[in-house]
């Protein structure tokens, strides 16, 4: 019993740690994008790189201590179902953090610097929309936190509509009589661009509907969560 219990402790401890590593590199793209600049320094390409090392490293010990723990300790049905969830979500966070680093790569493509500068706003307000919604989703399953998880759920439309309107505007600023071809294919990495900050905001909502089902028992996934 006492090394089932310390298993679990280990796991939550690191499980902590490589959700700080997380948020810590959602800030980098955070001020990345809010520089409104298309050109990023070796040094912050360096510096994402690294945390997205230490990232993956985290994903196989986390995953590979839960899959150990269920094997040797036979948790009870809640704390299965706690491991079970938390190897869910920790699968999301890789995808976050691969998706962080081809969005940085991505702005760096964007030839086009005063496009970029007019469409930086929109893109900063879904990276900040995005990187709250994985803090919170985080934060609802460390603390056991049901109502923080439903406002996660909830909110991933909003990355959606900002998905839209940063490609209107896009398509509005743009002169594309004279410059069509160009333009779209500047819009092409935009939209790959935003894509997947949009995909982070997904992954924040199967983390919440993981720590649900962490808490509750109940499994959320395709369905309304104003049903509930």
């Amino acid at each position: 019993m006492i090394q089932k219990e310390k298993a679990i402790k280990e796991i939550k401890d690191n499980f902590k740690s490589y959700s700080d590593l997380m948020i810590q590199q959602l800030g980098e793209l955070e001020n990345i994008v809010q520089s409104g600049s298309n050109s990023i320094s070796n040094e912050d390409i360096k510096r994402i790189d690294a945390v997205e090392k230490k990232l993956n490293k985290y994903e196989v010990k986390i995953s590979e201590k839960i899959i150990s723990t269920i094997t040797l300790h036979h948790p009870v049905a809640s704390e299965l179902r706690g491991l079970m969830a938390c190897y869910r979500i920790v699968v999301s966070m890789e995808r976050i953090g691969d998706l962080i680093q081809n969005i940085v790569y991505l702005i760096r493509k964007i030839e086009d610097s005063n496009l970029y500068e007019e469409l930086s706003d929109v893109i900063f307000n879904m990276v900040t929309s995005s990187s709250s919604m994985v803090e919170k989703a985080l934060l609802s399953f460390i603390k056991e936190d049901t109502d923080s998880a439903i406002w996660t759920i909830k909110n991933d439309e909003i990355i959606d509509e900002m998905n839209k309107k940063l490609m209107k505007k896009g398509i509005k600023k743009s002169n594309l009589q004279d410059e069509a071809r160009e333009v779209l294919l500047h819009l092409i990495n935009f939209k790959g661009v935003i894509s997947k900050i949009e995909r982070i905001g997904d992954h924040a909502a199967h983390i919440a509907e993981a720590s649900i089902f962490a808490q509750e028992g109940r499994d959320v996934r395709h369905q309304n969560i104003e049903d509930d």
